[in-house]
Formats: structure tokens, C-alpha cells, sequence
């Protein structure tokens, strides 16, 4: 057995991924997501990536399956991402083989994982729902574009605020920086409950992440742009995103993921076209946005969204679960 594989089962070799593995890993992943594959654009930063597991499954040296697992939480949970079947292997089984792989070797190389975490964008069923603990739902908007509107889109969300209620936009959005300012935020036993967190968690881009410092490190290294409602006290609304990165959708495009906390609309008007704004420079060719937010949000901002022909409504109404289960 090659030195970076790691076991044996049910006529598998698994391994530990390598960067040379690439193009075979992006040769089972036609098509997932519908085009807005992450991994394409994140899978030589997981090589190296502090904490994480990337496993590979080959079947007569051919790459039939891959799964990751990021740990976190001080050591205590393992988020899940990543799962790929190749097209001839699909819906027999072989997700299922690699996960309990995948959990075995975990628990092997880190002991003291407890909890695996995951977020999914598809409703399992009530069969697999049982094996987990359902956290939270989250309701996602989807808009499509490209550069050429962008700019005149994010223009007409701003005459819709300056248009709105002044009340409604008395309390300012202020940006957070640095790890110190981060902490003052997230580390706030009250944030959660104010916000109404998913699961008591931050989700970012499908990662859930408990509020405790360790974590904080792990949000300090993704580049993320935070808003926060700035109006003094405990606050109302917090947002991020995450820097727009390549997909294959349509033969190239850009993913752009904004995740909103809160459950004032104004607020999250206002952060929304906040995120948008910030990255108009970014853009480039076709975008898709996914917002991701508290349920009771949702149709004031597609209402919000519409009227304008450059971004569009991209997806009927979808969410994401976040689930959990003892390992």
C-alpha cells in the first residue's frame, strides 16, 4: 500500500488526497451544484489547510469518491463538505462506504471529536433525517447577472433605500476589522440569542462554526468583509461575505456568498446592498449570488431584488439545513 493511503474496505483503497489528484477529482464532479462547485477553486488551499481531512476512494485505480473533514471547535467537531460520488457509482451505496471511512479515520487522528456538523442545500428525506439532529434552516436567494448590469443593479438598490422609510434607516451599518473587533462581536454571550443564530452558530459559506475564539482564527484567515449594525448597544443585524471565486457554471463564472444574521428587514436591505457594493470592482462576466438568511426575510428581499433586468431571480426558494450527529 502506497504510503499515503490509509486503508481498505469493500473493494476501495482510500487515501489521503495529494495535489497530483486533482484532475481526477474534478472528473467525478460534473455537474455538482449545478455548476457552483467550490472545489475546483478551494481544493490545493485544503492540501494544506490546517485541521482538514481529505480522503479519496479508488476502485481499480480509478478515483470513485471523495469526502473532507474540517476540524473545529478546539478539536471537539468535524465539519463535513466536499462528498463526491463519480456518475457510474452513483446510487449504490459508496457515499455511505466513504463517510463511515472518512468518520473512522477521523476519530483515529483527532480522538476527541465528539460531533460532525454539516449543511446540505437538498432535503435528504425523513429516512436519513433521523440519523441526524436538525439545527436549522436557513432560506437562500439566488440571483444570476453578469458585470455589464452590475453596477446599475446595486445603483437601484440604493435609490430603493434613500426612497424607503427614514425611520426605517436610522440605525448605521459599520464594517469590522481585525481580530480584536471580531472577538468584541462574536464572542458575546448575548449575539446569539439577539440574532437568532442558526444552531448558535456562524454558517459561513456552508461552514458552521460555534462562537468560541479558536474559531474566530479560522474566520480571521478567509478574507471575510463583516457589517454589523453600528447603532450602539447589543446588535440587531451582523453580515459577511466571502470574496467572489470561480465556478464552471455556464463555462466560467463567479460565485459571490452573502450571509446574513438578523431578522430586521431594513437592515438587511441595507447590508445587502452594502456586501453587493463592496465587490462591484470584483465582478466579472457572470455572477451568481446566494444569500443566505432567516427564513422571515426572504420575500421582502426578492421583492427587493426585483425590477431590474441585469440580476435576476435565479432560483426558486430554496434552503439550506444545517445537521448534526455524535461521531
Amino acid at each position: 500500500m502506497n504510503s499515503h493511503c490509509v486503508g481498505e474496505s469493500d473493494g476501495l483503497t482510500f487515501c489521503l488526497a495529494r495535489p497530483e489528484d486533482y484532475d481526477d477529482v474534478m472528473a467525478i464532479s460534473q455537474d455538482i451544484y449545478g455548476g457552483c462547485d467550490y472545489l475546483p477553486h478551494r481544493y490545493y488551499s485544503w492540501m494544506t489547510e490546517q485541521g482538514r481531512v481529505v480522503i479519496i476512494a479508488r476502485r481499480d485505480r480509478k478515483l470513485v469518491a471523495l469526502e473532507s473533514g474540517l476540524v473545529v471547535d478546539g478539536g471537539e467537531t468535524v465539519i463535513v463538505e466536499g462528498l463526491r460520488v463519480c456518475p457510474s457509482e452513483r446510487g449504490c451505496g459508496l457515499a455511505g462506504v466513504i463517510q463511515t471511512f472518512v468518520d473512522g479515520y477521523i476519530k483515529k487522528i483527532y480522538p476527541n471529536v465528539k460531533t460532525k456538523r454539516l449543511t446540505r442545500g437538498d432535503n435528504p428525506g425523513p429516512e436519513k433525517l433521523r440519523k441526524f439532529t436538525l439545527l436549522a434552516r436557513r432560506a437562500v436567494l439566488s440571483l444570476l447577472g453578469n458585470s455589464e448590469g452590475f453596477d446599475s443593479f446595486v445603483s437601484g438598490l440604493k435609490v430603493k433605500l434613500l426612497a424607503s422609510d427614514v425611520s426605517n434607516n436610522s440605525r448605521p451599518l459599520v464594517s469590522v476589522k481585525g481580530l480584536d473587533a471580531l472577538k468584541a462581536l462574536l464572542l458575546d454571550s448575548d449575539l446569539s440569542s439577539t440574532l437568532q443564530l442558526p444552531g448558535d452558530a456562524i454558517i459561513q459559506d456552508w461552514q458552521p462554526l460555534k462562537l468560541i475564539e479558536s474559531n474566530l482564527h479560522i474566520l480571521a484567515r478567509r478574507n471575510l468583509t463583516w457589517f454589523v449594525d453600528g447603532s450602539g448597544g447589543k446588535p440587531l443585524f451582523m453580515s459577511l461575505h466571502t470574496p467572489p471565486y470561480p465556478v464552471p457554471f455556464n463555462g466560467g463564472s463567479l460565485r459571490f456568498n452573502i450571509d446574513l444574521y438578523g431578522t430586521d428587514i431594513s437592515l438587511a436591505k441595507k447590508a445587502l446592498t452594502a456586501h453587493l457594493d463592496s465587490v462591484k470592482s470584483e465582478i466579472q462576466g457572470i455572477v451568481v449570488v446566494h444569500i443566505y438568511m432567516h427564513q422571515t426575510l426572504w420575500e421582502d428581499l426578492k421583492q427587493f431584488c426585483e425590477g431590474h433586468d441585469t440580476l435576476k431571480q435565479f432560483l426558486d426558494y430554496w434552503e439550506q439545513l444545517f445537521l448534526e450527529r455524535d461521531l
